[in-house]
């Protein structure tokens, strides 16, 4: 796999820009942006030259997108997107400016919305929580994708050496065994909590389900 991707790239120079770098002479910048100001028409004549300076420097510096996946990069597509999604889940909990809204259902009572509706109205949002409850569901991500790319987790549920013996429980008329079982010899200390293991996996499978959930909520 190959990935080059560049920097958002946006080439739009404002007709007002323009104009301010030419009347350098004008100290209060607000008169370029007065409706039926003097400077007006002269910004409605530059909004072509903004588009063709555009569309050249798209031509000239096109944003980077690159994607080039090899064969094997799906033999174990899980693991290979769980590379890369990682760090940028990291990242975006570091130094994110915003956050989508979180349903109550996903999470836990202390970060449950006030009141009976979750939000105050439309456009107001419970301050209090609303970033709390997106930092919540991004930890939950994260945890569920480092858990996939180190899977050493499982050891905290194992201990103890596994020492097994092949015992025949099964003859033909020879005599000769033809089953074997596997029983515990005398140095066979392994314990596992398979318990505590699924409930492990409970809190993997719904990082995996808010990160489905809320795909489209990440952005920074």
């Amino acid at each position: 796999m190959k990935i080059y991707k560049s920097n958002y790239r946006d080439h739009w120079v404002s007709p007002y820009r323009i104009v301010e770098k030419i009347c350098f002479w004008e100290k209060d910048t607000d008169v370029f942006y007065e409706d039926g100001g003097v400077y007006e028409k002269i910004t409605d004549l530059l909004v072509p030259v903004s588009k063709a300076i555009k569309w050249a420097l798209n031509l000239v510096y096109p944003r980077i997108n690159y994607v080039k996946i090899d064969r094997w990069d799906t033999w174990s597509m899980d693991n290979t997107l769980a590379d890369i999604i990682l760090p940028l889940l990291r990242q975006l909990k570091e130094l994110k400016h915003g956050a989508p809204y979180v349903d109550d259902a996903d999470v836990p009572y202390e970060l449950k919305s006030i009141g009976d509706s979750p939000y105050i109205d439309e456009y107001q949002i419970d301050e209090e929580r609303h970033f709390a409850r997106w930092n919540y569901v991004l930890s939950q991500m994260i945890f569920a994708f480092e858990c996939k790319v180190d899977d050493s987790w499982e050891d905290l549920f194992r201990s103890g050496v596994h020492d097994m013996k092949s015992v025949a429980c099964e003859w033909d008329e020879n005599g000769k065994p033809t089953m074997y079982t596997f029983e515990k010899g005398s140095n066979d200390t392994y314990v596992c909590d398979y318990e505590g293991m699924r409930e492990y996996e409970k809190r993997i499978q719904n990082g995996f389900r808010l990160f489905g959930k809320y795909y489209q909520g990440l952005w920074n």
